[in-house]
């Protein structure tokens, strides 16, 4: 039970106050963020590529010094690969705390988490850490900066009359509550990977570091006191947590063309950051360590959930000991890799689902997973170098209860795609459920606070209903699973616009209207987890218990954080861009399968396919009945879609439709 007297102190305080040669150890070249180009393509990474303590103190030296040159006090935190929190170091005077908003100037959503002004600065830089380094892999450099062009209601931010960024929502994944990512166990980093304290984070300020061509971290600075992102990426901005964060990568960035400004989405360049090297004011020599600057400095601080007051060596990526190593039984020829525990056994090996009848069998979801790996390594990805390599992607396949049945990744896939995966596959389960309307209305309110621990309004899950059935014109839709829901048709119907990128136009059902929409204010997708992300934060400053391993059913802060039951469909939230579909056996669903990785086309491919090229005989898994599918409503005479198949996608094939027809 939350202590509330502590929490009304609190609100108190806080409104009064690999081969190839080169590497990414090398220096990067004047006037840039990245290193010496290389050749690494996803097979670099060995047991020795790892951060050791002496590099993670002197990245937080690095950005000490530049934030010293700056006049800043900053907050920094490092990461390995899978989001082990290898150290947190706090610079004297740092503030203790970060308000989360969207805009500028007077102007103010309210709602959501858009002016939540109890967050530690600490949590605040961990997830800038973790998004540098989940985002990231051996064919693509992306920063926190990124993340904030590919999730915002245009793309890109700035632009009018544009569909949303190709990642739109995906911010609310690696959730605290998620029942997928590992928790912090004391001592030495163990396996991930590991939950974000607020999920991934699009305000500019955090990196990937890399040594040797492949990413082991990241490093995430907090110094400006606002949480938020960057609205028109129309500009180039001087950002403080930026050109700190950057300093810090000094020895270990990017390499030079892998970083996201090599990388285009939509005939659209990334953007990987507006800070450079040369514009940096404490110099790229060895910095004094921090043990010579001495306790008037700064100091590390333990967080808790996360780690002690100390630095630690991070973990070798792919390795046991990472969480994340190579399949040795149910994937063979297809270099995949599993997630295991910290006794190297195997998490989520296919099994059975957990309905009475008609459940998928152990085999039928190895063959889907099989069959979606087998399309992965054929298709070309969409935002890897070099050119031509296969897509890398984790894939996921749950049950119509949502339970996990399987999670499978290839090599160097993204680490955030695993939560990823999880959540649009679940997503596709739930909206295609029977049951979607009943859990709807039985979930409690998410409770907004109003800066401090102060209500401002409660909101309920089951409000969105309506709007959903007016708009599909079905009195019944979500309640009588006659509908199959893919992951591209649910974000059709979250989008703060209706369709999509047509300003001016009424919000989706899933969406939050004009004026109150942000992404920090999603909708449905942000009510749902919402007061669990607060019961985290609650708990990080020794308010309230830990969050548990379950996103939905949490009460809010004015009733202790009542947790109730909730079902796996919900477990870790839901994703609202493409990348899964329902799965049925003949009219009945028995589950769905999410891919995410290098593309958000690719990854509605892999889904698709892998299931309709796994080869089950009469009455195996398969698609539901084109009939049944939700590119069948065209609501205000937008048609929403189901899955959108890139052309021409194969390495090996010059087949142009693959998906047409299916």
């Amino acid at each position: 039970m939350i202590h509330r007297r502590s929490l009304s102190l609190l609100a108190a305080l806080v409104l009064t106050a690999c081969g190839g040669g080169g590497g990414g150890s090398s220096a990067p070249s004047a006037g840039r963020a990245g290193s010496t180009p290389l050749s690494c393509d996803g097979s670099c990474a060995s047991a020795s590529t790892a951060l050791t303590v002496a590099q993670v103190e002197t990245v937080i030296a690095r950005a000490v010094v530049e934030a010293q040159a700056r006049n800043a006090k900053a907050t920094i935190a490092v990461v390995d690969r899978v989001g082990n929190v290898l150290a947190v170091y706090v610079m004297n005077g740092a503030s203790a705390t970060v308000t989360v908003r969207s805009t500028q100037g007077p102007a103010r959503i309210d709602g959501g988490l858009e002016n939540v002004a109890v967050v530690p600065a600490t949590l605040a830089a961990i997830a800038k850490a973790v998004t540098g380094a989940y985002l990231s892999s051996e064919g693509n450099a992306f920063s926190t900066r990124t993340a904030s062009q590919i999730v915002q209601s245009h793309f890109n931010p700035g632009e009018v009359l544009t569909p949303g960024g190709p990642l739109f929502g995906v911010q609310f994944s690696q959730l605290p509550c998620s029942d997928v990512a590992a928790r912090f166990e004391g001592g030495a980093a163990s396996v991930g990977p590991k939950r974000s304290p607020l999920g991934l984070a699009a305000d500019p300020g955090g990196f990937p570091l890399y040594l040797d061509g492949t990413p082991v971290g990241g490093v995430g600075v907090m110094a400006d006191g606002m949480y938020g992102l960057d609205a028109n990426q129309l500009d180039r901005d001087d950002d403080l947590d930026e050109a700190i964060a950057l300093a810090a990568t000094v020895g270990l960035s990017a390499p030079e063309d892998r970083r996201a400004d090599r990388i285009t989405a939509d005939g659209k360049t990334l953007r990987f950051s507006d800070a450079e090297v040369a514009d940096l004011r404490g110099g790229s020599n060895t910095p004094p360590t921090l043990a010579a600057q001495g306790a008037s400095v700064g100091r590390f601080v333990a967080v808790t959930g996360y780690t002690s007051a100390t630095a630690r060596a991070g973990t070798a990526f792919g390795q046991s000991a990472s969480g994340i190593r190579a399949d040795n039984r149910d994937y063979a020829g297809l270099d995949a890799f599993v997630l295991v525990d910290a006794s190297n056994a195997e998490r989520f090996r296919p099994r059975a689902g957990s309905e009475a009848n008609g459940a998928l069998s152990a085999a039928e979801v190895q063959g889907l997973l099989r069959s979606a790996l087998q399309v992965a390594a054929r298709a070309r990805a969409q935002i890897r170098r070099p050119l031509g390599t296969p897509a890398r992607v984790s894939i996921a396949v749950v049950d119509s209860n949502g339970v996990l049945l399987g999670l499978v990744r290839s090599r160097d896939a993204p680490v955030f795609g695993i939560d990823v995966a999880v959540q649009k596959a679940r997503a596709a389960a739930f909206f295609s459920s029977p049951r979607a309307a009943s859990i709807l209305q039985s979930l409690p309110p998410a409770v907004y606070l109003d800066q401090g621990f102060v209500r401002l309004r409660a909101v309920a899950p089951a409000s969105y209903l309506p709007a959903v059935r007016t708009l599909l014109g079905v009195s019944s839709a979500l309640g009588d699973g006659q509908m199959a829901f893919s992951a591209r048709a649910i974000g059709n119907l979250a989008r703060p616009n209706f369709p999509d990128g047509v300003d001016g136009n009424p919000p989706g059902p899933l969406s939050k209207p004009s004026g109150q929409w942000s992404p920090f204010s999603t909708g449905l997708q942000l009510d749902l987890v919402y007061n669990a992300i607060i019961q985290h934060v609650a708990f990080v400053a020794g308010l309230a218990p830990d969050v548990p391993a379950r996103c939905a059913g949490i009460g809010g802060f004015d009733t202790g954080f009542t947790a109730q039951d909730a079902p796996p469909l919900l477990a870790n939230g839901i994703q609202i861009f493409p990348g899964g579909v329902p799965i049925h056996r003949g009219e009945t669903l028995v589950g769905a399968i999410g891919v995410s990785g290098d593309g958000i086309d690719q990854d509605d491919m892999i889904a698709f396919l892998g299931v309709a090229q796994a080869g089950f005989a009469a009455g195996g898994p398969q698609h539901p009945s084109v009939s049944r599918r939700a590119d069948q409503l065209v609501p205000n005479g937008a048609r929403l879609r189901y899955v959108s198949c890139p052309q021409a996608p194969f390495l090996d094939s010059n087949e142009q439709e693959p998906c047409r027809g299916l």
